[in-house]
Formats: C-alpha cells, sequence, structure tokens
C-alpha cells in the first residue's frame, strides 16, 4: 500500500520487453529484493538492485494497462516506497493499481489547474473532491466532467513530481479512490439484486 506522496524522481535506465531498470534513489537505502515499489503509480516488485539500479519484472498487462509501455530510456518516473504500518497517510490510500491511462489536456493558466481526460469506464468512480491518483500523485478532484477531470497542483507538487513537466497530450497512468470504487461496486450490486 502507498499513499500517494512521492519520495523521489528517477529516470529509467534500460527497458527490455520482460523488465524496467531505475535509477537508485540514494535515499532508497533498505531495499529488499520482493520489496514494493509504486513506479509512477504502479505497483512494481524489486527483483535485483545494486548501488546504481533497481530492476522490476513488467508483465505484459501492466505494460498496455499503463504508461509504463510508452516509457524510454532516461524518462523520468516519480516514486514512492510502500508505506510502514505506523506510517503518517499524508495522501489516500493508493494501491498501485493502474485502471487506465488518461491524457493531460490544457493547464489552466495561473491557476495551477490541469486538464485531464480520461477513460469513459473510469469516470463512475470518481467525485467532485474525492481523491485521485495521476501517475502515482494524490491529488484531489476540483472538477468533474463527462470526458475529463480537472486537478489543481500545488508549487511543491509541480516541483517534486513529474506532474510539473507534463505537457497537453502526456499520459498519465490513472488510479481512482478505493473507497469509491467499493462503494460504487456495493451500491450497484445490491440495487442489482434487489431487482
Amino acid at each position: 500500500m502507498f499513499t500517494g506522496i512521492i519520495e523521489t524522481m528517477a529516470p529509467v535506465l534500460i527497458k527490455s520487453h520482460t523488465q524496467l531498470s531505475i535509477q537508485r534513489p540514494e535515499v532508497f537505502n533498505d531495499l529488499i529484493i520482493g520489496a514494493s515499489i509504486a513506479v509512477s503509480g504502479v505497483c512494481l516488485s524489486i527483483v535485483s538492485f545494486d548501488d546504481v539500479s533497481m530492476t522490476f519484472d513488467v508483465v505484459e498487462e501492466t505494460w498496455n494497462k499503463s504508461k509504463l509501455g510508452s516509457l524510454r530510456v532516461g524518462d523520468m518516473v516519480n516514486l514512492e516506497r510502500a508505506c510502514l504500518a505506523d506510517s503518517r497517510l499524508d495522501g489516500h490510500v493508493v494501491q498501485g493499481h493502474c485502471e487506465g491511462v488518461g491524457r493531460s489536456g490544457k493547464w489552466i493558466v495561473d491557476s495551477g489547474k490541469l486538464v485531464v481526460h480520461i477513460p469513459k469506464d473510469l469516470n463512475k468512480f470518481i467525485i467532485h473532491k474525492g481523491s485521485i491518483t495521476l501517475d502515482g500523485v494524490s491529488l484531489t478532484v476540483a472538477e468533474v466532467a463527462d470526458d475529463h477531470i480537472i486537478v489543481a497542483l500545488v508549487p511543491l507538487t509541480l516541483e517534486k513530481t513529474t506532474l510539473g513537466t507534463i505537457k497537453p497530450g502526456d499520459l498519465v497512468n490513472i488510479e481512482t479512490d478505493i473507497v469509491g470504487r467499493y462503494l460504487y461496486t456495493f451500491i450497484h450490486e445490491k440495487t442489482a439484486l434487489q431487482k
């Protein structure tokens, strides 16, 4: 489990059909084989590491369902280690289970707001002022429309995450709020049973 509070960014070093290697940040000094790392919001398990890099196996489903498939060597990714049971939950509960890929739209000038076009099947899980994870970053939904959302980004988020360099048309990994997903599913399954 993660919180959506990004610890650092690092570049992609190697990408093959089955693995992704990322530069190991100095602050990641407690790595073990099998440890979970959120890589731009996608939970991956470390299969090997050294002083310079950390390597993850990536299956076809992950390449296809996230923007990891479009990464190139040198691209920066957001990184977060799994939270500890006694950690503060500063963001929200994030699983690292990317549900789909959105596309960034325009910046709303001078407001720090970004339009993000989302897959239609995810819209039902998103609520105004609810939580959402974009590229692993815990954010609050400022506005919801049929085919897009608007999120507000504070200067610290722009400085410390890859969202600070996002351009219109860039891909973003999306994970909707787990509470909203379960609540929506529960309500709709209960309604279906009552019919």
